[in-house]
C-alpha cells in the first residue's frame, strides 16, 4: 500500500475564516490522494508543542506569531503560510486579497450615499492593517477622508486587548464620529463590537452608523442586531490552493515564496447597511424600492410610479448619487440574486431566472455572462468545488 503523506495543520477552528480554509483543504484531499492530518486543539497565534516531535511530510499554518514561525521553521519540512503576517518571507503564502475586500466595502458604502467613513481594525494583525490601508486609499481616490480606530487598542506585547478593557474607548470613538457614517470593520467580530458600542451609546444602526464586516460568518452576522452586512472571502479556494501548493512541494517540485492572493466571493448585504444616507428623499425612496423589488421583474417605469418625475431627471439624480442608473441597479441586484441561488441551491436555471425576476432563462444567461464573464453553469460548477 502507498504510504499516506502526513500533514500538520496549524490552523485554529474557532472562527469562520479558519474553518473555511480547512474546508478547502478537505476538498483538495477528496479530489486527490488522501493525507493523514494532524490538527490539534489550539488558540489563535499559539505554537503547538506537539509540532516539536512531528515526523511528517508537510505543514499548512497560519503563521501569525514569531513563536509559530520558529516552530514551523525548526521542522525543516515543506510548508505553506496562510497568514498575511509574513514572519517567514521565504515560504509561499496564500491569503485573501485584502485590497479587493476593502474595495467591496468602500464601494458599497459609497453607493449608500455616505460622505463620512471610518475603519475599525486590530493593529496587531497585518491583514487588518492592509484592509485599513486599502479602504482609506480607495476612499481618498474618490475625495472622501476616513477616520481610523486602532491606536492604543493593543497591549504592550502587541496582542489585542480584551473586549471589556477596550469597550469604553470604542464607544467614545463611535460617539465622536460625524454622522451619518459608514464603517468598515476588519472582521465580523469587530463589527459586532461596533454594533454593541452603538447600542450602548443610543446610536441608530444603520441610520446614523452603517457597518460592514468581513468573513460572512452567517451565525455571527445573524446574531447581530440588526443583522450584519459582510464581505465573503473565498476561504475554500484559499485552503484548496494552499493544499495544492503543498502537494507540489512534498513531491519535490519548486514553489516560489511569493503571494497567492484570492479574490473575495462578494458582499452579502443585510440590515446593518440597509439605508441610503442622503437628503434626497425621492432618490432614497427609489433606491429602497429597487432593493426590495428588483427580483420581481420590475422596470424603471415601476420606479417612476413610486417617485413621479421624468425618466431623464430620475436617471441623472440617481446616477449622481449612486453612480449607476436605476436600470443598471435593477440588473446588478438581479445578478447578485442569481449568484446567491447558484451557490446556495441546486435549483434549475429556469427556476433561478424566475426568482431573480428574469422572464427568460436565455436572457438571464446572457446578462449573467456579460456581468461576470462566465455563464451560470460554469459559475455554479466553480462554487461547488469550493464547498
Amino acid at each position: 500500500m502507498k504510504k499516506r503523506k502526513r500533514v500538520a495543520l496549524i490552523i485554529e477552528t474557532s472562527n469562520e475564516y479558519a474553518r473555511g480554509i480547512l474546508h478547502g483543504i478537505r476538498a483538495y484531499i477528496r479530489e486527490h490522494e488522501p493525507w493523514s492530518i494532524y490538527l490539534g486543539e489550539q488558540s489563535r497565534g499559539e505554537a503547538p508543542q506537539w509540532l516539536k516531535g512531528f515526523r511528517g511530510d508537510g505543514i499548512i499554518a497560519r503563521i501569525e506569531t514569531k513563536e509559530i514561525a520558529a516552530a514551523v521553521t525548526a521542522t525543516e519540512l515543506p510548508a505553506i503560510d496562510v497568514s498575511a503576517a509574513r514572519h517567514v518571507p521565504a515560504l509561499p503564502w496564500v491569503e485573501t486579497d485584502n485590497k479587493a475586500i476593502a474595495g467591496l466595502a468602500a464601494e458599497h458604502l459609497i453607493e449608500r450615499g455616505f460622505k463620512h467613513f471610518a475603519f475599525c481594525g486590530v493593529p496587531a494583525f497585518a491583514w487588518s492593517n492592509e484592509r485599513s490601508e486599502h479602504f482609506c486609499r480607495q476612499l481618498a481616490e474618490t475625495g472622501h477622508p476616513c477616520q481610523v480606530y486602532g491606536e492604543g487598542d493593543a497591549t504592550g506585547d502587541g496582542r489585542p486587548r480584551s473586549w471589556v478593557a477596550e469597550q469604553p474607548a470604542l464607544e467614545a470613538w463611535v460617539r465622536a464620529l460625524p454622522k451619518p457614517c459608514g464603517i468598515m470593520a476588519a472582521y465580523d467580530i469587530r463589527a459586532q463590537q461596533i454594533a454593541e458600542a452603538c447600542r450602548n451609546q443610543g446610536i441608530r444602526v444603520p441610520d446614523e452608523v452603517a457597518i460592514v464586516g468581513v468573513d460572512n460568518d452567517e451565525l455571527l452576522c445573524d446574531l447581530c442586531d440588526p443583522p450584519l452586512t459582510s464581505v465573503a472571502p473565498d476561504t475554500d479556494q484559499t485552503g484548496y490552493l494552499a493544499a495544492q501548493l503543498l502537494d507540489r512541494m512534498m513531491a519535490g517540485q519548486p514553489v516560489a515564496g511569493h503571494a497567492h492572493l484570492i479574490e473575495p466571493i462578494g458582499l452579502v448585504t443585510r440590515e446593518s447597511t440597509d439605508v441610503l444616507a442622503t437628503a434626497d428623499r425621492e432618490i432614497s425612496e427609489a433606491a429602497r424600492f429597487i432593493r426590495e423589488h428588483a427580483c420581481e421583474g420590475i422596470s424603471v417605469d415601476d420606479v417612476l410610479a413610486v417617485v413621479p418625475m421624468s425618466r431623464r431627471v430620475l436617471d441623472k439624480r440617481f446616477r449622481d448619487l449612486i453612480g449607476r442608473t436605476p436600470h443598471d441597479e435593477i440588473g446588478r441586484l438581479q445578478v447578485q440574486r442569481v449568484k446567491e441561488l447558484l451557490m446556495e441551491t441546486e435549483l434549475p436555471l429556469a427556476t433561478i431566472a424566475e426568482r431573480a425576476g428574469f422572464r427568460y432563462v436565455e436572457y438571464m444567461s446572457v446578462v449573467f455572462k456579460k456581468k461576470t464573464g462566465v455563464p451560470p453553469s460554469e459559475f455554479r460548477e466553480k462554487s461547488r468545488r469550493r464547498r
